[in-house]
């Protein structure tokens, strides 16, 4: 009898002191790490998210649970452990031993453009007899982009073509055909003519050659994403956006200086958007970068307080793009200054639907209306 209940304190003793190790020890050396697998994805675009619970010490985990919350724009699989409110919860156990590292990945849909990031991590843990609860946060930093995908369609293609044809060339922005610049792939916009036939029969794909141009220095494109509509025209803010990297992109491909400018407010900084001009690949990243972090829960800042100086100071020697899903009266007074100065411009106009808006009619011959569906 006596021996049994020495046993049983000593069994007693050794449930206490593997608890008072655990409460102390759980921690040490153990790593978590939860990141996304790139940068940056598009609209629509696939992603990773990598969870990574590496143990250092000899003593085993028989239970952690990792506990994260994250935007639910970022579409994961709902599998056991995961719940979709107005944001996702990622709850994961572990059972880990001693000097392992364990890695689960986690795909999901980049649902909606913007910029995430997940901050902590909730870690919850046990003893070997889940005895107590030992809870801990860490802190993580992981971010992704999910850039907006730029719009196509046969009406941008055909209203693109046809500025650079004939606006931009009224201009003077023709292609000095004594200063080569390169080879670069064709594109549906470009011209035949400027077809490259010994590379594309070099290479088996069609190549351009791409020739500097002589007068115009640079494209601006502004947006004015200003909503103040009781029913939110949340597509066409998203569509604006599109729209913007469409149009960057297709100047910044013909080597042409962009700047991009507008009134949707950054989610890190506060400020409106405004990216300076430059021309290469890079400056798509970055205009790519300041799109994704506009946030739409914010109200757009003033746009002639902040963009009607930059305007009309910095307007020569370029040509002026402008976005916009509404028509706000001092929006069309801004622009019909703007044109009555002699400036050449063009709106571009997303429409949810097949409905013809009511245009200013000082305006209308400047005003490309994109139609587009949910």
């Amino acid at each position: 009898m006596i021996t049994l209940v020495g046993i049983g304190l000593i069994g007693f003793g050794l449930l206490l002191v593997q608890k008072y190790v655990y409460e102390k020890i759980w921690q040490k050396h153990l790593h978590v790490t939860v990141r996304f697998g790139t940068g940056h994805i598009f609209e629509g675009g696939q992603g990773e998210l990598k969870e990574v619970v590496e143990n250092k010490k000899r003593l085993p985990l028989s239970m952690l649970k990792v506990k994260f919350k994250t935007d639910r724009h970022l579409l994961f699989d709902q599998e056991k452990g995961s719940r979709t409110t107005d944001q996702f919860y990622r709850n994961d156990i572990f059972r880990i031993g001693g000097g392992e590292r364990v890695t689960r990945t986690l795909k999901f849909q980049g649902g909606r453009r913007g910029y995430y990031t997940i901050d902590e991590v909730s870690l919850v843990a046990s003893d070997l007899f889940l005895l107590s609860q030992l809870v801990a946060d860490v802190e993580v930093k992981t971010e992704l982009y999910v850039y907006p995908r730029p719009f196509d369609s046969a009406r941008l293609r055909k209203s693109l073509v046809q500025i650079n044809g004939e606006i931009l060339s009224r201009r003077h922005l023709l292609e000095d055909p004594f200063e080569y610049r390169g080879i670069r792939e064709y594109q549906p916009y470009d011209d035949m003519r400027s077809i490259n036939w010994k590379a594309t029969a070099r290479t088996g794909d069609l190549k351009v050659n791409q020739k500097n141009y002589t007068a115009l220095k640079s494209v601006r494109v502004f947006f004015q994403i200003q909503d103040d509509n009781i029913l939110k025209k949340d597509s066409a803010v998203e569509m604006s956006l599109r729209i913007v990297a469409a149009l960057c992109l297709f100047f910044l491909r013909q080597g042409i200086q962009v700047s991009c400018h507008g009134n949707g407010v950054d989610i890190v900084t506060g400020h409106p958007v405004s990216v300076r001009a430059k021309a290469g690949a890079g400056q798509m990243d970055t205009i790519y970068r300041a799109l994704a972090r506009v946030d739409v829960e914010r109200p757009a800042a003033d746009f002639r307080e902040h963009f009607e100086e930059i305007l009309f100071r910095n307007g020569k020697g370029s040509f002026t793009f402008f976005v916009a899903p509404n028509q706000y009266d001092d929006f069309t007074e801004l622009l019909n200054r703007y044109r009555e100065e002699g400036n050449s411009f063009v709106w571009y106009y997303p429409v949810c639907g097949r409905t013809e808006p009511e245009l200013p009619p000082e305006l209308a011959k400047a005003v490309e209306v994109i139609h587009f569906e949910e």
